[in-house]
């Protein structure tokens, strides 16, 4: 194949004619002149059984020794078998996607095809199946988590060794719920990354083995009534703020999640009704406290101090949020009660002890627990389901607490919806 047919004075020399027309150059190089008088180079090739044009710019800004240099280079990718126009093509795409990521990153999106990206459409594709606060804790965790490694990396080219490396900081500090839960998210994300064409396998599924099976916990709870007896009067001595001593007192008598009393809403609150109904995120319904006589003390005593706000047990910091998560821990600590004698969430193990010990229905228990189904007919149905009789086993349960405290002799069972003392 003949090459470097002409000099430079050739194509320098070349004026418009009527038409357009060529000057070859060999080895498929050309300098197309047009009638206008503009000067291009292309290069013409045949490729899979077709014949393929590109340009490589305009003389005499391409020297012809540029264009020759890019014919050459062109011709050694056809004979490796790739296509010189194609890989302009992906080059040209590239530099498009680098321009738009910029403008994306400036305005705070993430990067195109990206571990954000994808995880941010998976985000809200679910958000219509879980509740809102579930929602913010999956999001806040994977931004924490995840994204500070994953974040920016093309999904397509996440590897095993990738999606381990941000498990093993939880797996080495023993935080192997954290780690599960994060592992489960990120497989759910690859799941909709390959459904959605973005990538062809998860990468975190090889992982799962690495995570260490999580010991179940057994928070530690008082369950003898002598002791209880002892940890009431303990709280009713508690020299804490008034709004952390009403959130104390009212632990043992309504005995929810502590996330869930430490949350309670005022809205939620209906002290003419003697209930309250919250959202219960660990098994996503709403749910019916009864209010004993006793509850409702606490809860009128400190209504004209936050009655006025969101929360009822308000952060002490005016910050708009509610009570802290340690507040009740911390309180428990400060009487002697350390994490493996009693927690905040022991008097839930107390209450279901000692009332299945007076004889209440194990399902009025469950129920008044918020141990409901995940099933959304029977959990609407379940909320109200023994509602009679949990509202004579909630007051009797503040009655038995009231004679415990006082010193009274009570025997653990009930005969006509009391404790016998």
């Amino acid at each position: 194949m003949a090459v470097n047919l002409n000099k430079d004075t050739v194509y320098r020399a070349a004026k418009p004619k009527e038409k357009d027309y060529t000057i070859n150059d060999g080895g498929g190089l050309f300098l197309f002149v047009g009638a206008t008088g503009g000067k291009l180079w292309r290069f013409v090739y045949p490729f899979a059984g077709k014949r393929k044009k590109i340009a490589f710019g305009a003389y005499p800004d391409t020297t012809l020794e540029n264009a020759r240099r890019k014919a050459e280079e062109a011709r050694g990718q056809i004979a490796n078998g790739i296509d010189p126009g194609e890989i302009r093509k992906v080059g040209k795409a590239a530099k498009q996607l680098a321009r738009l990521n910029e403008e994306r990153i400036e305005e705070g999106l993430p990067i195109l095809d990206s571990f954000a990206d994808v995880t941010r459409q998976w985000l809200d594709s679910i958000v219509h199946l879980t509740s809102t606060t579930t929602h913010i804790k999956k999001t806040s965790r994977i931004e924490r988590l995840a994204f500070p490694a994953l974040g920016d990396k093309p999904i397509k080219e996440i590897k095993s060794a990738d999606v381990l490396a941000v498990l093993k900081p939880m797996i080495d500090k023993q935080q192997l719920e954290t780690a599960h839960r994060l592992h489960a998210e990120i497989s759910s994300i690859f799941a909709y990354a390959i459904v959605h064409n973005f990538t062809d396998y998860d990468p975190a599924q090889p992982v799962a083995k690495q995570i260490p099976a999580q010991k179940v916990k057994h928070r530690a709870a008082i369950i003898d009534p002598k002791q209880v007896a002892q940890l009431l009067r303990d709280i009713s001595n508690y020299q804490g703020t008034f709004v952390v001593q009403s959130a104390f007192r009212l632990s043992p008598l309504l005995f929810q999640r502590p996330g869930e009393i430490r949350q309670m809403l005022w809205a939620d609150v209906d002290l003419a009704a003697r209930e309250w109904r919250p959202y219960v995120s660990k098994t996503d319904f709403h749910h019916i406290v009864p209010l004993s006589t006793q509850a409702v003390a606490i809860l009128e005593a400190v209504q004209p101090l936050t009655g006025g706000g969101q929360y009822v047990f308000p952060s002490s910091r005016g910050d708009g949020r509610p009570m802290s998560d340690n507040t009740i821990r911390t309180a428990l600590k400060s009487l002697g009660y350390d994490s493996d004698v009693m927690t905040a969430h022991g008097f839930r193990t107390t209450a279901s002890t000692l009332l299945n010990e007076q004889g209440w229905s194990p399902d009025a228990i469950e129920r008044q627990l918020a141990h409901a189904p995940r099933d959304q007919v029977r959990a609407a149905y379940n909320r109200a389901q023994y509602l009679d009789e949990r509202r004579r086993m909630m007051q009797s349960w503040a009655d038995y607490l009231d004679d415990l405290k006082a010193g009274a002799q009570v025997i653990p069972f009930r005969k006509n919806g009391c404790a016998l003392v």
